[in-house]
């Protein structure tokens, strides 16, 4: 029998009852390995578990917690699922491709390496697509990842495994990364929390922290255990020249919403949202209209311009992976790593500088209207009804029964 009580209880509240003794990290890391036993045959949200080690390590959090001296990390004894194409210096790092099956990190990423100094358990990596740019999480290494709470649907991606295994209860933390969309998309997919922070927030491994728009993030089951993380992985670090002097700390709760202004946009005018996603939507901001907030729907002529060129950033900053893939390994590769490389392999540095002065030009027409409201809001996905085996830039993506090109 799993105790699921257990399997889903908070970071904050695993961490009351292990610092008055009443629940031991080895009892709730032995309770989540049951879950995983039972739940990944299906969901595949894990692609690598050490769970001895893990068990180690959970013994020595719990000798210290019976201890008096009040030494305790922040974050002791608590497991963490990381997304397995961040670094963790001995472990596999294959983004997700056949071709780097074999590969090991030389390195733990920079955030990564802050959590585990604060006392997180790295019991697994999860599951992402190849390359780590595709929206779900299907791969030639790892499989197909499943929505837990529905297995014919996708987990989103490229932070797919990371937001299925909170979702199933197979870890208390977890990390994920996003360019355009990765940790918010799963988030939204599979119900739990997925902060995207500010670029300069979070340090992060050198290869990527020249893109402005990646980051490395939190994802849990609340708010409260993703600000845990964040003030954990957050502030300046020497081995990442684009992190922010002045550090953030997030509380772990924040005020009512009463007299909040709040911007909204279904569809940012450019995309199609179902009408399941407009009726949560909309519940959402009746909920925040009764609870006091000013709510107000807005124009985003910018959009057009942003949507047009994401693409184009993308495929210029990443595009090289793809095509060396592509030609030195054409059987290994996804088809939708080949499409990719084909829809992006002769953007020229005219295109890209024209895509760079479109990125301003979209801040300057966005920026001042965020000015003007404490928050915007618009849904994270198109649709939830995306099925599990889609494969990106291949099969069409289809809305309240029309299909879309993609």
């Amino acid at each position: 029998m799993i105790d699921l009580d257990l399997c889903y209880l908070s970071a904050t509240r695993a961490l009351d009852l292990f610092r008055a003794r009443e629940l031991s990290p080895v009892d709730l890391l032995l309770e989540q390995i049951k879950r995983a036993e039972a739940v990944e045959p299906v969901v595949n949200a894990l692609a690598y578990t050490f769970f001895d080690e893990a068990l180690d390590a959970a013994r020595k959090a719990e000798a210290r917690y019976m201890k008096t001296d009040g030494r305790l990390r922040k974050l002791e004894g608590l497991t963490l699922a990381v997304k397995e194409d961040t670094a963790v210096k001995g472990r596999p790092r294959t983004f997700g491709s056949l071709i780097f099956k074999n590969n090991i990190a030389d390195h733990t990423n920079p955030s990564v390496e802050r959590l585990m100094r604060s006392g997180a358990i790295v019991h697994a990596l999860t599951t992402c697509p190849e390359f780590v740019w595709p929206w779900t999480c299907t791969s030639n290494l790892h499989g197909v990842t499943r929505n837990p709470w529905n297995t014919e649907i996708t987990s989103g991606a490229s932070s797919g495994g990371a937001a299925a295994a909170s979702a199933s209860g197979t870890t208390t933390l977890a990390t994920g990364s996003d360019s355009a969309g990765s940790i918010r998309m799963p988030a939204a997919m599979c119900g739990i929390a997925g902060y995207k922070a500010p670029y300069g927030r979070n340090p992060g491994s050198p290869e990527v922290n020249m893109d402005p728009f990646f980051h490395i993030g939190p994802m849990t089951r609340t708010s409260s255990e993703a600000a845990l993380m964040q003030n954990v992985m957050s502030g300046l670090h020497k081995r990442d020249h684009s992190t922010l002097a002045q550090r953030l700390t997030l509380p772990a709760t924040f005020p009512d919403v009463s007299g909040m202004k709040i911007a909204w946009s279904m569809d940012l005018g450019v995309y199609e949202v179902s009408r399941g996603v407009q009726e949560n939507t909309r519940a959402v901001l009746a909920m925040l209209r009764d609870a006091g907030a000013l709510v107000e729907e807005i124009e985003t002529p910018w959009a057009k311009l942003a949507k047009a060129n994401v693409g184009m950033w993308g495929g210029h900053i990443y595009g090289d992976e793809f095509s060396d893939a592509v030609d030195n390994h054409p059987d290994l590769v996804c088809e939708y790593t080949r499409t990719f490389d084909q829809e992006n392999r002769t953007i020229t540095p005219r295109e890209f500088h024209a895509c760079m002065q479109a990125i301003g030009q979209t801040w300057a027409e966005f920026g001042p209207q965020l000015a003007r409201y404490d928050a915007f809001l618009c849904p994270t996905v198109g649709s939830t009804e995306i099925a599990a085996d889609v494969h990106d830039w291949v099969d069409p993506i289809t809305v309240d029964g029309v299909e879309h090109d993609v």
